[in-house]
């Protein structure tokens, strides 16, 4: 008998099959697959974003070439030849050899809205060995020379024809030259919109509001409207912070209520918020966290001559090793104008600013190298100057201060970077404008240093007639 006919006669019982596992339909999974699946696909992408990053900015980073900067002006002077005509010669002994690894920027806040004038503007050197980074704010309302004629140094860029063909960064870098003898390697023209989205993609940014900020702009449907205090700003009230100017009531009417040093109260503002946004934004957490972001809106709101590899060395260069302790702020040495609106650089001590933390060449910058507006007077004679044969003596006929309480023309908030409150005496015909005398070879005695007034925001106070605000201008 087979082995199958023994089991069936002798009565055995089979052993029962095991339970077959019911089965899913395809493509469905476990809430711990899923979860697990969206952490893999998480961490791949985060790996894969740490793993470009590092091959960009260590494979595809590249320093500037050397001739990629700025070369130093020869200075020159006038002689009289052997047949009696002027001839200008250049100064023998001016080195120009550069430290190493030391790069000047021109960085400029450009807002479409208020006609394109350069109303921010700064100076800036990053020292890559010693890791220093100094930034010095050139007053938008410094008189500057241009093509013969004292003009405010945001008028240039527009003055030159702006954007087109370069022109208008080619003038203004040429302008900041005249005024602090550095050529800027590179500039960097940010639309000021680009700070708030930055903000944003930063999830805001720490700040203590110095004072009450309140303008209500009727007819633009534009409101600041920003309480003093340490606060977490977002975009859209960075952008209040840095355009306000003065205050104004509920029906727009200005406030003589602004910053007691007017601008340059601004100016010690803005500093103040670009630090605390560098300081976050050196974070590593956050850089690599935002770095898509980043670069989204620097190739929005951006123009400047830095190539992508030049971007990606000074990243490398500065994440991690570059610390707020050695980041530097400060406005340019300046006395007034005299009209209470204006200011003109003081020489001497401009110069020593710029030798200590800005001057890219072995050799220290001379002050005969500056072409400075520095004297003043309202006869229209001749004044004393800080520089020699580029700094001649100049004359600023002063513009009258407007009455107190007086109304003053408002510009476009979101476009008060660009406007005027006042018509300064560079932008209208007459002795304001008038061509600038040519150089002479006799060297000008240097003036008794002006005293600098603080650039510091005045205390926190609140207006008397009501809360306001005016646009940046």
């Amino acid at each position: 008998m087979s082995p199958k006919e023994r089991n069936h006669t002798e009565g055995g019982s089979r052993l029962p099959k095991p339970a077959q596992k019911e089965k899913r339909p395809a493509g469905q999974r476990t809430q711990k697959q899923k979860t697990l699946r969206v952490l893999y696909i998480v961490l791949t992408v985060i790996a894969a974003v740490i793993v470009v990053g590092f091959l960009f900015w260590n494979v595809f980073s590249a320093p500037p070439g050397e001739g990629e900067l700025a070369t130093r002006k020869p200075q020159t002077t006038t002689v009289i030849d052997e047949e009696g005509n002027e001839v200008e010669v250049e100064i023998p002994g001016l080195s120009a050899d550069r430290k190493e690894q030391f790069y000047t920027f021109l960085l400029v806040g450009q807002d479409t809205y208020g006609g394109g004038n350069t109303d921010t503007m700064m100076l800036a050197a990053y020292d890559v060995p010693n890791q220093k980074l100094s930034v010095m704010s050139l007053p938008r309302d410094t008189f500057v020379n241009y093509n013969g004629r004292r003009v405010l140094l945001n008028s240039v860029y527009n003055r030159a024809g702006g954007a087109k063909d370069d022109q208008g960064i080619t003038a203004l870098k040429d302008a900041v030259s005249d005024l602090t003898g550095v050529t800027p390697d590179f500039y960097v023209i940010i639309q000021w919109e680009a700070v708030g989205t930055l903000v944003d993609a930063i999830d805001g940014v720490y700040f203590d509001v110095p004072r009450r900020m309140y303008y209500n702009d009727l007819t633009q449907n534009f409101k600041i409207d920003l309480q003093p205090g340490y606060q977490l700003l977002d975009g859209d009230k960075a952008m209040q912070l840095i355009r306000w100017r003065h205050n104004s009531d509920d029906r727009g009417h200005i406030l003589n209520s602004g910053y007691a040093t007017g601008d340059i109260g601004r100016i010690g503002t803005q500093q103040e918020f670009m630090k605390a946004i560098i300081a976050k934004c050196l974070q590593p957490e956050v850089l690599l966290t935002n770095l898509t972001e980043y670069i989204s809106i620097f190739q929005k709101n951006v123009v400047t001559d830095l190539t992508v590899p030049n971007m990606a060395y000074f990243a490398k260069s500065a994440v991690g090793k570059l610390d707020m302790d050695s980041v530097a702020f400060m406005t340019m040495p300046y006395q007034s104008a005299g009209d209470g609106a204006h200011v003109l650089p003081v020489g001497s001590e401009l110069l020593a600013a710029i030798n200590e933390g800005f001057n890219p060449y072995r050799d220290d910058i001379r002050l005969s190298e500056l072409k400075l507006v520095t004297s003043i007077s309202s006869s229209g004679s001749s004044g004393s100057s800080s520089g020699s044969s580029g700094g001649m003596s100049q004359t600023v006929t002063p513009t009258p201060s407007p009455t107190p309480g007086t109304e003053m023309p408002v510009t476009s908030p979101e476009g008060g970077e660009g406007g005027q409150t006042t018509a300064p005496p560079s932008e209208s015909p007459g002795a304001s404008e008038q061509p600038a005398p040519s150089p002479t070879p006799t060297p000008m005695p240097t003036p008794t240093p002006a005293a600098t007034p603080a650039a510091t925001p005045a205390p926190s106070t609140a207006p008397t007639s009501g809360p306001g605000m005016e646009p940046v201008e």
